[in-house]
């Protein structure tokens, strides 16, 4: 997929994070540009999620920096980092579980609301154009990710695959430009991951966003993801595409076992 140059691409610096005495993530690199789908695996422990917590604000890097586009984000808190450009989701489905799946969408989209806290609590005119507005949005998005028929049942009644999908759609409700995924096909049967992986191509077309992901199912990894990084107790073992990556022997010996 071709991507215009003056779109932002995420670069993660040299990133290193301890906790206490425990190295997690060492000197840890990575970009992505707007168009890329790029995997990145490991065995468990060896600091993909911890990657993934840097890059969206949840921890702040002990060492390295991480920027998108001309703006340093490190430091920023997760919230800043969402406004700026980068959305993610969970390896356990984080929802609002007792809200429908329209005000589920409807949240992410509050991000950019202008109406304010007086304009929320008085209910001014303004609050409810801006609130018709997101639901009309909210809609076409559902109808894109086929939620549509679903929007006033709420989150918990939705089958699991419906579940990933939802809070998929809540995370592109916010308008990123790079989106992480973080274990995307945990828990789904056959069907529905290669409805997955379907809908990560998708979305990476329909919706012009940079994708990285986190993925034990290599099947799905060796499928859909151009470059893939690969990490082992917190270090960088392998950077390649997929045929690359899944021969490369320290893979195998640290991860894959033998070629896939």
């Amino acid at each position: 997929m071709s991507v215009a140059i003056d779109q932002p691409k995420l670069v993660a610096a040299a990133l290193t994070k301890r906790f206490g005495g425990l190295l997690a993530v060492s000197d840890f690199s990575i970009e992505v540009n707007v168009g890329d789908l790029i995997g990145l695996i490991g065995p468990n422990g060896a600091g993909k999620t911890t990657a993934f917590n840097l890059i969206t604000g949840v921890y702040a890097p002990t060492s390295g920096e991480i920027r998108l586009g001309n703006r340093r984000i490190d430091g920023l808190n997760p919230v800043a980092i969402n406004h700026a450009g980068i959305a993610r989701t969970f390896q356990n489905i984080r929802l609002f579980k007792s809200l429908t799946v329209l005000d589920n969408v409807v949240a992410g989209f509050n991000r950019s609301a202008e109406h304010g806290l007086i304009g929320t609590v008085l209910r001014t005119p303004h609050f409810f154009r801006e609130r018709r507005s997101a639901i009309a949005r909210v809609m076409e998005l559902l109808r894109t990710l086929r939620l549509a028929d679903k929007a006033e049942l709420t989150a918990t009644s939705l089958p699991y695959g419906d579940q990933r999908r939802l809070e998929i759609a809540r995370a592109l409700a916010t308008g990123p430009k790079i989106l992480l995924l973080d274990e995307p096909a945990a828990g789904m049967n056959p069907a529905e991951k290669a409805e997955l992986m379907q809908l990560i191509r998708f979305i990476r077309d329909r919706f012009g966003v940079g994708i990285m992901l986190i993925e034990h199912d290599m099947k799905l990894v060796m499928s859909i993801c151009e470059r893939i990084t690969v990490l082992d107790h917190g270090e960088t073992i392998a950077v390649g595409t997929p045929g690359e990556v899944q021969c490369h022997p320290d893979v195998i010996e640290a991860y894959l076992g033998e070629p896939v």
